[in-house]
């Protein structure tokens, strides 16, 4: 696990722009403490920062590979695991002859490319970005996996094109820093900001399950190697259960692959349990890790602690309070490179420290509710069933006849709902302001933008599936690497603590994808044949229980402890002409009185007033934070 800064240079000056690349490479320094690197030829410049996983004693990058008559063709910077690379690497050898000099996995990415070219990516188990630069074709190859597990921005101008772990690192090399106004509204309505775009327009995001290739003087080209799709024809009952409970056994046996010690977050839920209960085979000493809340009914440490004893796994607990999360956010929000208003990224912050004072890896359990159907909005379009059979001039009188009710009255929302096709109803797992609440707090908005320009791309290549399958479809596009691995990922990246999930392998996701929808939403659970294929591992006072997510007690706290906080950050903000700020004090007031929550909407705001001031305004400087790209 690393970070990397690659530029290619398009007048042939690479070696002038090592000294910056250099720089931007130290804003990475958390996610690779152990070792640092540079490389560069008139064409690219490398830098890298190492957290030393596998093959720790060699692997050292910007790493240098070849065939016998040609040593040193290709330069590679790779951030993530190959947890295949042995089976790689012994196929390598015994089909090719390749020869390493090294015993990790990023010798085996160069050499796959080698033989097996662009197509190699296909036959990756793990998660990775990379940037490999071919010094006899003078090209620049580089892929994103599946999945979006690790993060890699880009930016570029007729100068140069440049890659890096985290935008910060770009934010220098950037033609200019405006803001997207776009993304501003999107991450309004959704609380992140959807891919490929980042706050600011100059700098994107390669997506997930994407490869690209450019050459100095020509523009980037990308294409989409991974289309998930979900079949929904596989085998029922026992035969399905078994086929996921061994393709996740064997998941997390490769995943537990490391030179150092690994643990697991475990929280009162059946995904991390059922990991953490499948690490214990292979590691009896597992330490397992949670965070909670000082309030009651907020936090999931006795679960977690029963859990970890009826597992026989030894448990650490965080316990978590407000004055620690407004003392930290400022850091929080710097790590994360573009707002994410999660609240459940707080336990992750605390809880990825003190994991990373006992590991150096720790697996989690993100990716189940997307693959297996886990998410209670999943059951909808069964309570929405009716509506189908009603012509579609009926439904959109009874959609106007919704509107005419007074908010509050019992069947308005089904009502408003049911008159709603699929794709107009169903945007993702989150919603903070609805577009009828935009104009009352965004200065620039557009009327014309709706969530639907996010999602139309991901449901128009999922027509004629089952609608629980277009909404899975939908968030592992939207939510899953939007929101849950930007915060996975940066949360414990900040403390230099690898996280592994082992769902989201493409082993696990073949068994997911053929599971019908009867396997998904049965006995008015979800996660039906993921429950069943865990049913010997999990206790039982977890296999049942309804899901809870990171419950964070933000509602409260914003009419109590932190209600003068937040006063006092939107009066500091400079960001002005991006919120009325004058109606978020109006909103925070009438938060405080009970009279409506409007806790989810205050904390997006101020997530977002933070990395105002932190990014653009330069007024907030978190504590060990770099200059963000103000060099």
């Amino acid at each position: 696990m690393c970070g990397f800064v690659t530029v290619l240079a398009h007048a042939g000056d690479a070696g002038d722009r090592l000294p910056g690349v250099q720089r931007a490479t130290r804003d990475l320094r958390h996610r690779g403490p152990d070792d640092a690197g540079l490389w560069h030829d008139h064409d690219v410049a490398l830098g890298f920062r190492r957290l030393s996983i596998i093959d720790v004693a060699g692997s050292h990058q910007p790493l240098s590979w070849g065939p016998p008559d040609e040593p040193d063709r290709y330069v590679i910077t790779f951030n993530g695991e190959i947890y295949n690379y042995p089976e790689l690497r012994a196929e390598l050898a015994d089909a090719h002859g390749a020869v390493f000099a090294t015993h990790g996995d990023t010798e085996v990415l160069v050499a796959a490319f080698h033989h097996w070219g662009p197509a190699m990516v296909t036959r990756l188990r793990g998660m990775f970005a990379f940037c490999l630069w071919d010094r006899r074709e003078r090209a620049l190859f580089g892929a994103r996996d599946p999945f979006g597990i690790k993060p890699l921005y880009v930016v570029a101008d007729a100068e140069a094109t440049a890659f890096a772990s985290e935008k910060k690192s770009l934010l220098a090399l950037a033609p200019d820093r405006k803001l997207d106004a776009a993304a501003v509204q999107d991450y309004l309505a959704l609380q992140y900001v959807p891919e490929p775009a980042s706050m600011h327009r100059a700098v994107r995001r390669i997506e997930s399950g994407t490869r690209f290739s450019v050459r100095p003087g020509e523009p980037l080209r990308a294409e989409r190697y991974f289309h998930p799709v979900l079949r929904e024809s596989g085998p029922t009952g026992e035969r399905a259960h078994a086929r996921i409970a061994a393709a996740l056994a064997d998941s997390v046996r490769v995943h537990m692959r490391a030179d150092v010690p690994v643990g697991a977050f475990l929280s009162g839920g059946i995904d991390s349990t059922a990991i953490a209960a499948l690490a214990h085979r292979h590691n009896p000493g597992l330490l397992t890790f949670t965070a909670g809340f000082e309030r009651s009914g907020y936090s999931e440490v006795d679960i977690a602690a029963e859990t970890a004893a009826a597992l026989g796994v030894r448990h650490v607990v965080r316990t978590v309070t407000a004055q620690e999360v407004m003392d930290e956010l400022p850091s929080i929000v710097w790590h994360l490179d573009d707002p994410v208003a999660d609240p459940a990224l707080v336990p992750l912050w605390f809880v990825a420290r003190e994991a990373a004072r006992h590991v150096k890896v720790v697996l989690s359990g993100e990716g189940a509710d997307e693959l297996f159907g886990g998410y209670t909005i999943y059951r909808e379009p069964l309570s929405l069933a009716p509506f189908e059979r009603v012509p579609g001039t009926l439904r959109r009188l009874l959609g106007r006849a919704s509107a005419r009710l007074p908010d509050g009255v019992r069947g308005k929302d089904l009502l408003r709902r049911g008159a709603l096709p699929l794709e107009q109803r169903y945007h993702g797992n989150a919603r903070i302001f609805r577009p009828d609440q935009l104009p009352d707090v965004l200065r620039r908005h557009d009327p014309v933008r709706t969530e639907s320009d996010v999602t139309a791309d991901h449901y128009a290549a999922s027509v004629g599936w089952d609608p629980v399958a277009r909404m899975q479809h939908v968030d592992l596009f939207t939510w899953l690497r939007g929101d849950i691995l930007v915060k996975a990922d940066r949360m414990t990246m900040a403390h230099s603590l690898e996280l592994r999930v082992p769902f989201l392998d493409p082993e696990v996701f073949a068994a997911a994808s053929d599971v019908p929808r009867s396997e998904k939403l049965a006995d008015g659970t979800t996660k039906y044949a993921l429950r069943r294929a865990v049913a010997d591992l999990v206790p039982p006072h977890v296999l049942h229980r309804p899901k809870l997510g990171f419950p964070v007690p933000v509602r409260h706290w914003l009419r109590e402890e932190m209600h003068e906080w937040a006063v006092a950050i939107v009066r500091d903000s400079g960001a002005d002409d991006v919120l009325d700020l004058a109606a978020v004090l109006r909103m925070i007031e009438t938060h405080r009185h009970g009279r409506v929550d409007h806790s989810r909407r205050i904390w997006a705001v101020l997530v977002l007033l933070i990395w105002h001031g932190i990014v653009v305004e330069g007024r907030i400087r978190p504590p060990h934070a770099t200059a963000t790209g103000r060099r």
